[in-house]
């Protein structure tokens, strides 16, 4: 069972992208608030969040693509909906 995600078990769940997406945010959010700090310290922070940004926006796209790829192949997902998976094995 998924906690976070959309599946038969957790319909009112969300999209890999729109968590990654809405993590992304917090992420962006948080680094605006140290920004201006320049200690080694919150230097290093925002260092470390930019690259955690960068494998965010990879994750993000990727998830983009794998749903574009089912969406042409087997047509819009029906799992909010209670349907069925569109891959994989129950």
């Amino acid at each position: 069972m998924t906690r976070f995600l959309v599946s038969e078990d957790n319909p009112a769940g969300a999209r890999l992208e729109d968590v990654l997406l809405a993590l992304r945010a917090e992420v962006i959010h948080r680094c605006e608030k140290i920004a201006r700090d320049h200690r080694p310290e919150a230097l290093h922070v925002m260092a470390n969040n930019m690259k955690i940004l960068q494998n965010l926006t990879a994750a993000i796209e990727l998830s983009q693509d794998s749903t574009h790829l089912l969406d042409r192949a087997f047509g819009p997902s029906q799992a909010a909906r209670g349907g069925p998976p569109r891959i994989g094995v129950a």
